[in-house]
């Protein structure tokens, strides 16, 4: 009887391997990859060179925040302790899985650039730019992706392309303070019947994003009959001589824009305020918490707290050109009743009647 014809079977060596495959040469053999692969690893760690995917899972991520004012201001802490809320509701938190590069220009907008190159080189995986630290965040790389908190008007000003489609490596939250010109005058206008000349006061370093706003405060005043004295400062030291060209011009009230700095002056704004008799409409509750007659404008905090979704989503893989610009949904009218007596005005009913809070 013939012999049994057996199956041919491929060879380790005929399937592209070499050497034994026996079971126990297998386990050997895997061992072995996995102490080699490990001894690339450790390599690649002596030599700062782990691959992307593996030094993203070995360190927290870094967040570099970027502010032209300075870090001991307290209306200033507000708005940054709200971003901290937000990061820590999102599971951050700064030293522990987290770590923040602060860097403040304490007032100084030179010194701005050269604090955007130092987050640059780090690097940041973020960058949070404030104000007008947002050019110089923007000057310094263009693959850094960049979050602004809160912006006037960030396509007029060429930040980003279109609210919904950002388009670069910037993206964040609108104030929508550049719209809101036309309601502030309303406002003022409607609480000094008599305003026939008003003042505007706005921050030198951001003439594009202030520009947006003069332009819809010009087409309001055009309508209530009232004309505009435009005046920009640079540095705290020139408020005074500013207010006294206010009085000078024969100016009845006073509208300033947003910026962080002129917040971060609002002691003294409101102070020359008071000295001047001009009454004033700003664009933030924190100059009425500081004795200011009134504001009109999204509420801040919520912007900075908003702003860690963005981070967040970032750190996760998200692009900042496909995270549309959101924009605020909450506005307040906050009303100091105490610097209206100082002034000698009697707030309407009808705009009290609009106030979110009154300050008594």
């Amino acid at each position: 009887m013939a012999a049994p014809v057996m199956p041919v079977t491929s060879t380790g060596r005929e399937r592209g391997y070499s050497g034994d495959m026996r079971p126990g040469a297998l386990a050997r053999r895997d061992l072995l990859r996995g102490i080699l692969a490990l001894a690339g690893l450790g390599l690649f760690a002596g030599c700062g060179m782990l691959p992307p995917t593996v030094e993203r899972a070995r360190r927290a991520p870094r967040l570099g925040y970027l502010h032209p004012g300075g870090s001991t201001v307290p209306g200033l802490r507000a708005f940054q302790g709200a971003f901290l809320d937000g990061m820590r509701d999102l599971g951050y938190t700064d030293g522990g899985n987290l770590t923040i590069e602060w860097r403040w220009a304490e007032g100084d907008e030179t010194r701005l650039p050269a604090l955007a190159q130092e987050l640059v080189g780090i690097p940041v995986d973020v960058i949070v730019a404030v104000g007008s630290a947002l050019q110089a965040a923007k000057a310094a790389t263009a693959s850094i992706p960049i979050v602004f908190p809160a912006h006037s008007d960030p396509v007029g000003s060429g930040f980003v392309a279109t609210l919904a489609r950002p388009g670069g490596n910037i993206t964040g939250l609108s104030s929508f303070s550049s719209q809101m010109g036309g309601k502030r005058l309303e406002l003022l206008k409607e609480t000094v019947p008599g305003l026939s000349r008003l003042a505007v006061l706005w921050l030198a370093s951001q003439p594009t994003a202030s520009g947006a706003e003069l332009r819809v405060l010009e087409q309001a005043a055009g309508t209530l009959n009232v004309g505009l004295v435009s005046l920009s400062v640079g540095a705290a030291h020139e408020l005074p001589p500013t207010f006294a060209a206010m009085t000078g011009a024969g100016c009845e009230g006073l509208v300033t824009l947003a910026s962080p700095l002129l917040t971060e002056w609002r002691t003294q704004i409101v102070a020359l305020a008071a000295r001047h008799r001009l009454p004033a409409l700003y664009s933030n509750r924190e100059y009425p918490d500081n004795g200011g007659l009134m504001s009109y404008g999204a509420n801040g905090p919520n912007l900075y707290r908003r702003a860690a979704t963005y981070v967040d989503r970032i750190f996760k893989g998200a692009a900042a050109a496909d995270l549309p610009v959101e924009q605020p949904t909450e506005f307040d009218l906050v009303i100091n009743l105490a610097a209206a007596r100082e002034l000698g005005l009697t707030i309407p009913p009808s705009v009290l009647q609009q106030a979110t809070e009154v300050i008594r």
